[in-house]
């Protein structure tokens, strides 16, 4: 499974807000502590499956140590939200290579041409 941080916060006369770090624009909120973490995980699929359905890259999570001290959410509680595996499921394509990018390919990917394939299209597609 795969989890994002969120900052789950709460201002006087306002319902639990939450955020996401590694997803900007991905927010929502609860009455409670239990609705804005159950709202958290629709709103961290629904921003998931939006991406994908554009065709844009998800962003990885980040790990713990490096949202840690963010000066900008000192006022912010972290939260652990869940990622239905679903989401980042694997999907088999049938692609044309010519042959000779392909030996490359096999010479460079030590064994795993999806794995190479994956991390190249990443690369570009993160720019």
């Amino acid at each position: 499974m795969v989890s994002y941080v969120a900052y789950l916060r709460k201002e006087q006369d306002s319902d639990f807000g939450v955020e996401f770090p590694d997803l900007p624009g991905c927010v929502t909120a609860g009455h409670s502590v239990e609705e804005a973490q159950a709202m958290a995980r629709e709103a961290l699929a629904g921003h998931v499956d939006v991406l994908q359905s554009e065709g844009m890259p998800v962003p990885p999570p980040s790990a713990l140590d490096a949202l840690i001290g963010d000066p900008d959410r000192r006022d912010a509680v972290m939260l652990l939200v869940e990622l239905d595996p679903h989401y980042l499921k694997a999907e088999r394509v049938n692609i044309t290579i010519p042959r000779h990018l392909l030996g490359r390919i096999d010479a460079a990917s030590a064994g795993n041409r999806s794995r190479f394939l994956v991390e190249a299209a990443e690369r570009a597609l993160s720019d």
